[in-house]
């Protein structure tokens, strides 16, 4: 049991860093996908909105990362709190998957080699962030 948890302390630790690089490669996002032009399209409140949300979601995914990396023993100690919060960090990413897949229109996605591979590598980061929290939830619920 407690070499399962310390698997489960490393994945989790993992997760986090990966939460915190993908909150700095997040920053060249507005730059690739063309914010600036895109959204002078659009009404100031729009505007304003969707850099609101966009700035909750950064600091979202920072704080995620930043608890994983810090609080990896309470994310796996089988209290209520930790099946609680990797609960909820489990069917954020798991939500997040299922946006890519279901909801996004792919039409107008940047063409090109190089935006192709960082698609795979963020889709493959989502679905790796789901299973970890998953997973965390999943031990921390039968281990109470």
């Amino acid at each position: 049991m407690e070499i399962l948890r310390t698997h489960l302390q490393q994945l989790i630790y993992l997760a986090g860093l990966a939460q915190i690089a993908l909150v700095t490669g997040s920053l060249a996002i507005p730059r690739i996908l063309n914010w600036r032009a895109e959204l002078a399209k659009v009404q100031p409140l729009i505007k304003q909105m969707f850099w609101t949300y966009a700035g909750y979601i950064v600091v979202i995914n920072l704080c995620f990362g930043l608890l994983s990396v810090f609080a990896t023993g309470e994310l796996s100690n089988g209290s209520k709190l930790a099946i609680l919060v990797d609960a909820f960090i489990a069917v954020y990413w798991i939500s997040r998957v299922l946006i890519q897949f279901l909801y996004f229109d792919r039409t107008n996605f940047p063409a090109g080699i190089w935006n192709k591979i960082g698609e795979t590598v963020l889709v493959t980061l989502f679905v790796f962030l789901s299973i970890v929290y998953s997973l965390a939830f999943y031990f921390n619920f039968h281990n109470t």
